[in-house]
């Protein structure tokens, strides 16, 4: 089934991947992609972290929201898909919300790799605190919305993000706040803002299922999958990468 990874990236690695333990926190635009990614991949151990339901307005951009899924919960309808993609693979399914009150609940360090790709300010803020005080690798999305041009996404240290607002403002609530990151780490993101020309989702007829969660976010803007899913496939590819390169420094 991995013949074509095991073929670019040698047995070593392709070990190395049915041996990774990642967790991904958000399952939506970006998490829902950077998940199937890393399933097509070889990576066998994935935990999947997300407390929403599949909506209608989800259609345009998230893997597994179809027609036929709307009212789901999406890590179970991520969970179904990525386990047709391979039986063999160990998907826990979480729907939960990454929070101050949950936060305990996720024992980060027994994973390797940790995948940020949470919409809400405050929690992932929470998880980027808390990630960032293990020693696992820690790769963190920014925001994804209000962008068109695939060419503008790039990978940066957090602190050497531009023209992102959601960095912006994450950098604004740590230093208010005085509680910082402890280390560096590595972010998605792109410097396009667009400004939102259509009406918002207040204004369409209500949904089938349970309402999407808000998850108290700054805004509801407007996306588009070409662009979520590069950011998603950016940090499969950066886990991947992280585990090629170890591989190939033990065998040296």
């Amino acid at each position: 089934m991995m013949l074509r990874t095991e073929r670019l990236l040698g047995s070593a690695t392709a070990a190395g991947l049915q041996q990774a333990k990642v967790i991904v926190f958000g399952v939506g635009g970006v998490g829902s992609w950077a998940a199937e990614s890393l399933v097509r991949s070889g990576i066998r151990q994935l935990t999947i972290v997300d407390a929403d339901y599949v909506a209608v307005s989800n259609i345009n951009r998230q893997l597994m929201a179809t027609t036929k899924t709307v009212g789901q919960v999406k890590v179970e309808a991520l969970r179904e898909r990525l386990l047709d993609i391979n039986p063999d693979a160990h998907i826990t399914a979480i729907q939960e919300i990454y929070a101050p009150d949950t936060a305990s609940k996720f024992h980060l360090e027994d994973y390797d790799y940790i995948l940020d790709c949470i919409d809400s300010l405050s929690n992932k803020a929470l998880l980027i605190l808390n990630a960032t005080d293990t020693d696992k690798v820690f790769f963190s999305s920014m925001g994804a919305a209000l962008k068109l041009d695939p060419t503008k996404v790039k990978v940066a240290e957090f602190w050497k993000v531009e023209g992102c607002p959601l960095g912006a403002r994450l950098r604004t609530q740590f230093r208010r706040h005085k509680t910082f990151p402890k280390r560096k780490f590595q972010c998605v993101f792109s410097d396009e803002v667009l400004p939102n020309l259509g009406p918002d989702e207040t204004s369409q007829p209500a949904q089938e299922g349970p309402a999407p969660m808000s998850y108290h976010k700054v805004a509801t803007n407007g996306s588009l999958a070409h662009i979520t899913a590069i950011f998603g496939f950016t940090l499969a590819g950066m886990v991947l990468q992280h585990i090629h390169k170890r591989s190939l420094a033990h065998q040296s």
